[in-house]
């Protein structure tokens, strides 16, 4: 049984622009940190929780306290609310049919691992007609770093689904693809142009431009985790 993990913004959902402009418009309206570096792959920990704690370190010389990070998560999740209900968020091309794929398929089980906040991503998930709660997962409620959403990820998918074979891991972001690097499972990227040239410099096995060609997915998929 092989496993499918699936990083959610830019992989699932087209809601990377939706996503930046909330964070950073959060970031000034509620703790008024202005000129803020929006490239997340300059950050030591490119999720919600690990850019937003080291931007807070940088500007105040501390750590945020739990009720800063949950006001300010609470600031974050109501602007994608209200930015989803004036015009709802797609899904990247295929992603819906591929997860029917996998859902049927007796050679595969799909677990998603996302820096995103949980919340966040289950209502940009869901707005793209998808299911968060279909599929074991992890978050940024779980753990700052990227490895460790990764690695909790996986633990859950094997107390559901019961064996696992190889594991391939699917995102968006070179942040993706060093954090396969450290927990050794192989990465499958999603990109065009100069992102996806970085990220096949960035160490992934193959490189998809969207999920339209599903076949070529599961049997890109297939060979890799044959070979794993």
């Amino acid at each position: 049984m092989r496993l499918v993990i699936f990083d959610i913004d830019g992989t699932l959902t087209q809601t990377m622009k939706a996503d930046e402009e909330c964070f950073v418009r959060s970031l000034a309206e509620v703790c008024g940190f202005a000129e803020v570096n929006s490239d997340w792959s300059r950050y030591k920990h490119a999720t919600d929780f690990g850019v937003f704690r080291e931007i807070h370190e940088v500007r105040t010389g501390r750590l945020p306290s739990p009720s800063e990070t949950s006001r300010f998560r609470q600031h974050f999740v109501a602007l994608l609310a209200r930015a989803s209900s004036e015009a709802a968020f797609a899904a990247v091309t295929g992603a819906p049919l591929l997860l029917s794929r996998l859902d049927g398929s007796e050679q595969y089980r799909v677990a998603l691992a996302t820096g995103a906040w949980r919340d966040s991503a289950r209502l940009k998930m869901a707005s793209a007609g998808l299911s968060y709660d279909d599929y074991p997962a992890a978050s940024s409620d779980d753990a700052f770093d990227r490895e460790s959403i990764i690695r909790l990820s996986m633990k859950r998918a094997a107390e559901r689904y019961g064996g696992l074979g190889r594991t391939v891991y699917v995102g968006d972001g070179v942040w993706d693809a060093r954090a396969c690097r450290s927990v050794s499972i192989p990465f499958v990227g999603i990109g065009t142009g100069s992102r996806a040239t970085r990220l096949s410099a960035e160490g992934a096995v193959c490189v998809f431009p969207d999920f339209s060609d599903t076949e070529l997915f599961l049997s890109s998929v297939y060979e890799i985790t044959n070979v794993a």
